[in-house]
């Protein structure tokens, strides 16, 4: 399937203040998940850096309640995006070092992103975003 440019690169914001540590958590899990590591580096590297202070309340980022469709599938899902050491399926808290995670972080309401979900690739959209 040919992708949207834009797809695969999606303007990002992430919190200065979540760059490095998200970082150093993507270079410890490149051995375990190298390809989710290396998309969140990547993700990461192209992201604009802005304050805590100038992040727009629609932008995934930790913690956040994501709304999300898979336009694929057409199923809709609510998250919360989480470190991986919060990670619990059951309660819907996905690991920003999943697929999921790695491709919904620094996005706003409205966008999409192509991403591999499962040996398959996937558009997301982003519907809705809501901060804990």
């Amino acid at each position: 399937m040919q992708v949207d440019p834009l797809l695969q690169s999606p303007p990002l914001l992430i919190a200065e203040s979540l760059a490095g540590p998200l970082r150093a958590l993507a270079e410890r899990w490149l051995r375990q998940a190298p390809e989710v590591a290396r998309r969140l580096i990547e993700e990461i590297d192209r992201a604009e850096l802005i304050t805590d202070g100038q992040m727009p309340d629609d932008v995934v980022t930790l913690g956040s309640s994501v709304s999300y469709r898979d336009e694929d599938s057409g199923a809709e899902h609510t998250i919360r995006l989480v470190m991986p050491t919060e990670a619990n399926p059951s309660l819907r808290r996905v690991s920003v070092m999943t697929p999921v995670g790695a491709a919904l972080i620094g996005l706003r309401r409205g966008q999409r992103i192509a991403c591999e979900i499962a040996g398959r690739e996937a558009v997301l959209a982003v519907t809705g975003v809501a901060r804990a």
